[in-house]
């Protein structure tokens, strides 16, 4: 079976209760569940969380809720990694045949059921340890990047070797999405490092939005409200 697993704890501490605060008409992980659904890629899917709040609002916008999160992996240091290897201990426990996990974020609004799709079909063809996973291109190249010095307040470059260098000219440099992250269950299990020699889907910059800070919010709720609008060849 095909399981998606959407991590969403209580404790958010940026932006309080974020997984089911109101975005754009409907709560925040009501949106990451309508994408599984619509995907039809899944058997079951599934909340991991340790908020009966959460668990309630999850339930009404038909997810399953068939455990609730251990304590221990519901705090600010806990990791995704930790969390989807839990649920899949708990499918392996009950003696069911998992073939492909999907982690989604709650806060992946801009997760499209196609890019879902996507990513599976993705999955079939890469190597049993390996992850697909939403990526896109950062807007300017990485190697121009500047750091400020805390004492002084002046600048200097990362790498000034490329100073003198055209942005054409440098390699291009990616960043993971977050919106989601497909595995066979001995890729979770083994805690591996997502991000090395796995598929990245690539995506467009302006369907990616990182959601951490209240500025974050108003700026996402502007983009979800532009792609109401999307064109669907774009």
């Amino acid at each position: 079976m095909n399981v998606c697993v959407i991590p969403a704890r209580g404790g958010s501490k940026r932006i309080p209760r974020k997984n089911i605060r109101e975005f754009c008409g409907k709560p925040m992980i009501a949106w990451s569940i309508e994408a599984a659904q619509a995907s039809g890629c899944f058997d079951q899917i599934i909340v991991s969380t340790d908020d009966v709040e959460i668990a309630d609002v999850a339930l009404r916008w038909g997810a399953e809720v068939p455990f609730m999160r251990p304590a221990e992996l519901a705090d600010d240091f806990a990791g995704t990694m930790p969390v989807i290897a839990h649920a899949v201990h708990w499918y392996q426990h009950y003696g069911q045949d998992l073939k492909a996990v999907c982690c989604l974020y709650a806060t992946a609004p801009f997760a499209k059921p196609a890019d879902i799709k996507q990513g599976l079909e993705m999955l079939m063809k890469v190597a049993i340890d390996r992850f697909v996973f939403t990526a896109t291109a950062y807007a300017s190249p990485i190697q121009r990047a500047l750091r400020l010095d805390q004492g002084s307040g002046e600048v200097y470059m990362w790498q000034s070797e490329h100073y003198s260098k055209r942005s054409q000219d440098l390699e291009p440099a990616y960043h993971d999405a977050g919106q989601f992250y497909w595995a066979r269950p001995q890729a979770w299990l083994a805690s591996l490092n997502i991000f090395e020699g796995s598929m990245p889907l690539l995506l467009p910059r302006w369907r990616v939005q990182d959601i951490d800070s209240h500025e974050d919010w108003a700026y996402a709720e502007l983009m979800r409200r532009a792609l109401s609008l999307e064109v669907d060849h774009y």
